[in-house]
């Protein structure tokens, strides 16, 4: 079986589907043959900014901009807040 699974074969092979996230995997559940979860393994802590954002993208939940605008600048005045709003964005 691939890594796709229905409600009712997710519950009958649990430990099945917890063996492949252990092994990297990402697997999707579905609801009448709709995508509506995924199990996926817990990304490390401590990894750093590039290393996030390039994950992102690699799961097209951002696209980089195609033109440089030259350097960033904060515009957060609370330290942390981009590394808060990466981590509600991945969720």
């Amino acid at each position: 079986m691939g890594n796709e699974y229905s409600t009712y074969d997710a519950k009958a092979r649990f430990s099945e589907i917890i063996r492949k996230v252990r092994e990297g995997k990402v697997v999707t559940i579905s609801y009448h043959g709709r995508p509506v979860a995924e199990i996926r393994p817990i990304e490390p802590h401590g990894e750093g900014i590039d290393d996030h954002l390039r994950r992102l993208e690699e799961r097209g939940a951002i696209v980089r901009s195609k033109e440089r605008r030259g350097r960033l600048r904060p515009i957060a005045r609370k330290r942390g807040a981009l590394n808060r709003f990466l981590r509600e964005r991945s969720e």
